[in-house]
């Protein structure tokens, strides 16, 4: 080798290290081959140097080499790295990467006796020598992009405390780093669909075309499929965190764009990171749920040991559960001891409807068997009339007993999640035994203030009211009532009839007063009856009447006498003498030949 063939190789190689020196900014593989053919253009003075890749080699270069397509294919499995080939005035240098054959750089204008063979041959050398190494480092440049980006990723994907922004920030960087390609994501149908994301759901039935989707969900196993007839390769990354699959990813090559196994293997990294940031913002989130559901259970438990009304139990217990379930319906039912159905007071107004008696007989059915919740996405598949398709219903137990249920409804199919089912499993198993006391309570004040035979109220709480009453009103009727010759019934047909005698005389009397009106049992065969904010008058009728019904509808048929008295603000009167003129009235009555009415003013 000459002192001119050593200065061409020495000026050819400065200007590649030049350039691979100088020059700290990334480049495109079209710029390192126009960089390569430039240099060796101008230091060989030659006419053209060009690169063709590979693909196109057979149509460009067969015309200058002479030979046919088979020989050319020959040759092109036998083109050694850091050779020259020379074709008359045309010579090709073969360009590797990795042992891969990329292209070949075709000279044309090259006068080979200018040149050596071992010249143009170390000249091949250089040639691919800096093409590699240019290739090595932009794949250096881009890697080490990729994972100062995969850090940055990283480190604010585990900042974000949603699943939402998560996701979003995933799928926001992936489209960003690799545009040609199509991203979705498969998400479980309790995920809600979250506005501008690609998302589809990840459908358990093998059926939908998404059986590697399903797969890699299952497995936790990345799944790869090429289709070459549609020109498509498909990658699915399961998101997988440690305590479970949250997702898949689906990466998509179309119009034959290739998926390399690094573009790959960093996708994969890149799902990794965010599975991790969305399992602590799955947890966070559950955190916050449970902290927030144990308020609820703290605050009614707390609202229940209060003592209060019945009525305002369940009223206050209805409303928790609507703002917390966003149902549309919550009712309440209990068993008496005959296991007859009652609504709690309190449910929302569709469970005294008819329509509920459907929903209440379908879950009691269930309930009773292993005493065990529902929760039910879609019930129209056993109720195909239903109203409303989601269904919760969780038992009242005591001691092993149902006690009743509590059901809550919405319109649409599976509104409610396991979660919330969960959630309301434990509000009732809190609430029961509180509910159940409220029940008792209940109960107990009744038959404190009821009279167990006639099931009307009892004196003291008659005589309260009535003081309250005149207290409170501008004027009110008393009638006292006595039963005819009732022992004589007692004589003659037994105290069993006459206890039955007792009790139609007390349903003849609420079936005659109003609702705000009040009767009671006085003692022995005597009953009472106040007509509040009731004038005289009309205190006569009703007590006319009541005589009249009595006589007309009893079985043995019997009479009454009734003594009425009246007061007003305007008389200053006192319980104890509005008692005492309507029991002379009565004895009035009695002495001047009972089934009448008397009035003591």
């Amino acid at each position: 080798m000459d002192d001119h063939d050593q200065f061409v190789i020495m000026s050819i190689k400065s200007a590649f290290f030049e350039y691979l020196r100088n020059d700290h900014q990334q480049h495109s593989v079209n710029e390192i081959i126009e960089k390569l053919t430039f240099v060796i253009k101008k230091e060989l003075s030659i006419e053209q140097a060009v690169f063709i890749p590979k693909d196109n080699l057979p149509r460009y270069v067969l015309p200058f080499m002479k030979i046919n397509n088979e020989e050319f294919s020959s040759l092109k499995h036998n083109f050694i790295e850091g050779k020259c080939y020379l074709f008359g005035e045309q010579a090709f240098i073969p360009v590797y990467y990795q042992n891969v054959l990329h292209g070949i750089i075709h000279l044309n204008g090259l006068e080979a006796s200018q040149f050596s063979s071992a010249v143009l041959d170390e000249m091949a050398k250089s040639c691919s020598f800096f093409y590699s190494h240019s290739l090595n480092l932009i794949e250096v440049i881009q890697n080490e992009q990729k994972y100062e980006l995969l850090y940055h990723l990283t480190d604010k994907l585990h900042s974000l405390m949603n699943k939402d922004a998560v996701l979003t920030e995933l799928i926001t960087v992936l489209q960003k780093m690799f545009s040609d390609y199509h991203f979705y994501l498969f998400l479980s149908q309790d995920h809600e669909n979250i506005r501008d994301l690609p998302i589809k759901n990840l459908d358990f039935d093998y059926q939908t075309g998404n059986e590697l989707a399903m797969e890699a969900y299952v497995t936790g196993i990345a799944q790869l499929t090429r289709d070459n007839k549609q020109s498509q390769t498909k990658l699915y990354t399961p998101l997988n965190g440690k305590q479970g699959v949250y997702g898949v990813l689906q990466v998509i090559a179309t119009n034959g764009l290739e998926l390399s196994d690094k573009n790959g293997n960093f996708i994969t990294m890149l799902a990794n990171g965010a599975s991790k940031a969305l399992e602590n913002a799955h947890l966070y989130e559950q955190s916050k749920r449970l902290i927030k559901d144990l308020q609820l259970i703290n605050e009614t438990s707390h609202r229940l040991n209060k003592n209060l009304r019945l009525t305002d139990t369940m009223t206050y217990m209805s409303l928790s559960i609507m703002n917390s379930f966003n149902a549309d319906e919550v009712g309440f039912f209990y068993l008496d001891s005959n296991r007859s159905v009652h609504i709690f007071p309190g449910s929302t107004g569709f469970f005294h409807t008819d329509a509920a008696e459907t929903y209440i007989e379908y879950v009691r059915e269930k309930i009773e068997k292993d005493l065990e919740g529902l929760f039910i996405g879609n019930i129209t598949t056993s109720i195909k009339t239903a109203l409303f398709s989601s269904v919760m219903a969780v038992p009242m137990v005591q001691s092993e007993n149902l006690k009743g249920c509590a059901l809550v409804l919405h319109k649409e199919p599976y509104h409610f999640s396991f979660d919330m089912f969960k959630l309301l499993q434990s509000l009732i198993h809190h609430s029961t035994l509180a509910l159940t006391n409220s029940l008792l309570r209940e109960e107990l004040e009744t038959m404190v203030k009821t009279d167990h035979l006639t099931q009307l109220y009892s004196r003291n709480y008659f005589t309260s009211f009535i003081e309250n009453s005149m207290k409170m009103d501008r004027q009110g009727t008393f009638v006292l009532i006595d039963i005819d010759n009732f022992k004589m019934i007692n004589d003659t047909y037994g105290h069993q009839i006459g206890d039955d005698v007792l009790v139609q005389v007390a349903n003849t009397i609420k079936l005659n007063i109003r609702e705000n009106d009040i009767g009671a049992r006085w003692g022995g065969e005597e009953l009472a009856i106040y007509l509040p904010q009731v004038n005289l008058q009309a205190g006569i009728t009703v007590a006319d009447r009541i005589v009249k019904r009595v006589r007309e509808n009893t079985n043995p048929t019997i009479t009454i006498s009734c003594g009425v008295s009246y007061w007003n603000v305007t008389m200053n009167e006192s319980f104890k003498h509005l008692f005492s003129r309507a029991d002379k009235a009565l004895y009035t009555a009695k002495n001047e030949g009972k089934n009448q009415v008397i009035v003591q003013v």
